[in-house]
């Protein structure tokens, strides 16, 4: 077994214990990370989590190198979306100075993507983004329509309200917040209708809002429905 058996082929026993193994050392990173921004740890525990910070930096780092090592098409590799998030999870340490930049503090966000690497190693997640890219044109167009309602919605609730609460209601803009609170189902209640017409008109647009949330999670499910059957199809060709 070579050694872009066990990097790449998840099929195998070492290669699974390798992809469990890093998915390990992500979440790790990730508690690390979260404890970190806990005020007025110990001194003990900071140095903890300095090390911890630092063995999976290295182990990242190494992985990233041999990745590109046994690549065929290195340059592929590192412009591909895995490639940018493995060099991106690694990039705020790599980039640390001993010199307090608070600038290059945003950095820090960018340990966040070793979420992302969660990605290469999981199945599931594999196939909500491959149900994802079947349904890529109904989602186009489901956004395209939910963006004209959304709009229009502002423009209806506007005429409705702007008389009687002009100040909650000075334009189209303002509108805004209040059809996005109402058609996502929201309704935070820190914009609302007082007149017969604008409830009115609320109550549709919230019925229309029913059917907005509906619709990308049927959509989902239809795609993630597909995306299995491809998959089993595809272990059957495998495997005869």
């Amino acid at each position: 077994m070579n050694l872009r058996e066990i990097i790449e082929d998840n099929n195998t026993l070492a290669g699974k214990v390798f992809d469990l193994f890093i998915q390990l050392l992500i979440i790790i990173s990730i508690i690390s990370f979260s404890i970190e921004t806990i005020p007025n740890l110990r001194a003990s525990t900071i140095k903890t989590l300095s090390i911890i910070e630092t063995v999976t930096v290295t182990i990242f780092t190494l992985e990233y190198l041999i990745r590109l090592y046994v690549s065929k098409k290195k340059l592929k590799y590192i412009f591909s979306f895995y490639g940018i998030v493995d060099i991106l999870a690694i990039a705020p340490s790599l980039l640390s100075t001993g010199v307090d930049l608070r600038s290059l503090r945003i950095l820090r966000m960018l340990r966040l993507f070793r979420l992302f690497k969660l990605v290469r190693y999981n199945k599931a997640i594999k196939r909500l983004g491959r149900a994802l890219y079947m349904a890529r044109e109904e989602f186009v167009l489901f956004g395209i329509t939910a963006l004209m309602l959304l709009y229009l919605s502002a423009v209806g609730i506007y005429y409705f309200e702007n008389e009687a609460q002009p100040e909650q209601f000075k334009s189209v803009f303002h509108s805004l917040w209040w059809a996005v609170a109402t058609l996502t189902t929201v309704g935070y209640g820190d914009v609302y209708p007082i007149t017969i017409g604008g409830k009115i008109f609320t109550f549709i647009i919230l019925m229309i809002g029913l059917g907005i949330v509906a619709v990308p999670a049927g959509l989902l499910a239809s795609s993630l429905s597909a995306a299995r059957s491809e998959n089993e199809n595809n272990i059957d060709s495998n495997a005869q």
